[in-house]
């Protein structure tokens, strides 16, 4: 999976993603709050994929930042990628077009560059993006997922969409959308947790083997949203393996996890809502570790996400299980 000179690589649809990609969840109203201003220096910084998503709730300040960066000439809306989600309250077949309609309204868009399902676990439709039971509990939705698939099938077939794909998919709901009868798209790619410490390596060489992406979210750990990050995981950027790489390369712990992942083929989100930050980690096409270094993360794998799941734990489409 080669990048061309435009630091992209080329789907199993033919269109293209940007290698790297800017995030902008925000875990409470003071980071959302910077979420605007974060998007339009990382487009001027050079970043042109840019993910969001209907349920982190600032799709508006970023489709306000996006069209600000047009309007100043930076880039036209074709030069960015951008990445929408769809929640797990829209499952059901009739509301997946609704869920990408509201996020188009918000955005002020015509249309996504690449849909992809949040995760495969449905919650119950409604009003509440939370349904929970008088016990506080999650309440539970369970939709086919290839009844969802055909639905998204249905929104990229109406040009209101350009890509389709997953998110938190094992390996063996991945082969419940591949072996589907009448499947038209495949998924473009599976977005998951990955990092050193949860390298992913079973999950990307079945990817791989579909020609199938995997993108990479947590790519430096996290250690923020105390309600959805175990806070017991070791702080990856401390880690001495990424920091003795980082003193050999001169570079950041941050640009060595970032590269890491590039050179596996794997498309990169990272997020920050600090311009030094945000400037330094545009810089990873800057260099290359080698084919021993790379051996050495390997090592580091821990199988330790960061991500809290025990909320989700009775769902029937719980994916975590599986390796």
């Amino acid at each position: 999976m080669e990048l061309d000179k435009d630091r992209c690589i080329k789907m199993n649809d033919g269109n293209k993603i940007p290698a790297l990609g800017f995030g902008t969840y925000s875990s409470d109203a003071v980071q959302r709050s910077k979420c605007e201003e974060a998007t339009k220096v990382a487009i001027e910084v050079g970043f042109r994929h840019i993910e969001g998503t209907f349920i982190y709730g600032i799709e508006e300040e970023v489709g306000q930042a996006v069209h600000e960066k047009i309007a100043d000439g930076t880039v036209k809306r074709e030069d960015i990628f951008y990445t929408g989600k769809l929640w797990s309250t829209f499952h059901r077949p009739e509301l997946v077009r609704s869920c990408l309609e509201q996020s188009l309204k918000k955005l002020k868009f015509d249309y996504l560059d690449l849909f992809i399902i949040h995760n495969p676990m449905s919650l119950k439709p409604g009003t509440d993006t939370w349904p929970k039971d008088e016990n506080g509990k999650f309440i539970f939705d369970v939709v086919d997922l290839c009844q969802t698939w055909e639905a998204m099938e249905a929104c990229k077939d109406a040009g209101l969409v350009k890509s389709i794909g997953v998110s938190n998919f094992n390996i063996r709901q991945l082969e419940i959308i591949l072996s589907k009868p009448g499947l038209m798209y495949k998924p473009v790619l599976n977005q998951v947790e990955c990092h050193p410490y949860l390298n992913q390596g079973k999950l990307l060489a079945f990817c791989k083997s579909k020609d199938i992406l995997l993108e990479a979210y947590f790519v430096l750990g996290s250690q923020r949203d105390k309600n959805w990050i175990d806070q017991s995981t070791p702080v990856l950027l401390e880690d001495p393996v990424l920091d003795a790489n980082a003193k050999k390369y001169n570079q950041s712990p941050a640009l060595v996890a970032l590269r890491y992942q590039l050179q596996r083929g794997v498309v990169v989100l990272f997020k920050s809502f600090t311009r030094k930050r945000i400037e330094e980690n545009f810089q990873v096409f800057d260099f290359q570790l080698s084919e021993e270094d790379m051996k050495t993360i390997d090592g580091m794998n821990k199988k330790r996400p960061y991500l809290l799941i025990e909320p989700f734990l009775g769902h029937p489409q719980f994916p975590f299980r599986d390796e």
